[in-house]
């Protein structure tokens, strides 16, 4: 395969650090090109960063260029502050960057999204995560990849508040054969899953991951 041009969104979050890891490192992507609110420490000499005002997409149109958009920007409503600026991060920056890299010719687009994903779903965050699949399914990439993993396992500086104790309870569910399809996953392994199935050069238009799909 040729060696590829990665773009990732939500670079600084927990598994956009780790794409953009195993990006760097991997000899099959030539240039990697992050677009964050707050230009991160990391320097590579295959890394483009631009600081952007996400509300102002259109004006950066022209820097969104490459072969594969990895999306993993994503925010909580106690981060945000109310569900209508956490669907302005879940959904609208998402889609209208996705948009812009459709337009521009973006071979392949793989998004993280949620377990239980459903445009119908009666809750906000599934709801909205489902919203915004069937948005992009929409959109002209040659592939889509659809990521809707389980509980994720962050780095320990990246951990949410109550996030322990949530996995804590779901290991030891797990462990006595209960919710085996929800058995977490760290980001590192989500994040070596996006890249592989960009990697393995197959055509496939649409494909969905569900939790049994990523282990």
């Amino acid at each position: 395969m040729k060696r590829l041009e990665a773009i990732v969104l939500g670079a600084t979050g927990a598994t956009g650090q780790e794409l953009v890891k195993l990006l760097l490192k991997d000899p099959n992507f030539s240039k990697v090109t992050i677009f964050v609110r707050k230009k991160p420490r990391v320097k590579h000499k295959k890394l483009t960063i631009y600081e952007i005002d996400f509300s102002r997409l259109n004006e950066y149109k022209g820097l969104i260029n490459g072969d594969v958009i990895f999306s993993a920007l994503g925010t909580t409503l106690s981060q945000a502050g109310s569900k209508t600026q956490q669907y302005l991060v879940d959904f609208n920056y998402q889609y209208e960057f996705a948009k812009i890299g459709s337009e521009n010719k973006v071979i392949h687009y793989s998004l993280v999204s949620s377990v239980g994903a459903n445009i119908k779903s009666p809750f906000f965050y599934p709801k909205t995560k489902g919203a915004l699949e069937e948005a992009v399914k929409k959109l002209g990439f040659n592939n889509i990849y659809i990521f809707q993993p389980p509980f994720l396992i962050r780095q320990s500086n990246l951990i949410r508040p109550g996030e322990k104790i949530a996995l804590k309870i779901l290991k030891l569910l797990n462990q006595i054969g209960i919710l085996k399809s929800q058995k977490p996953i760290s980001v590192s392994d989500l994040a070596q899953k996006m890249i592989s199935e960009i990697k393995s050069d197959k055509t496939v238009r649409l494909k969905t991951f569900k939790p049994r799909d990523i282990f």
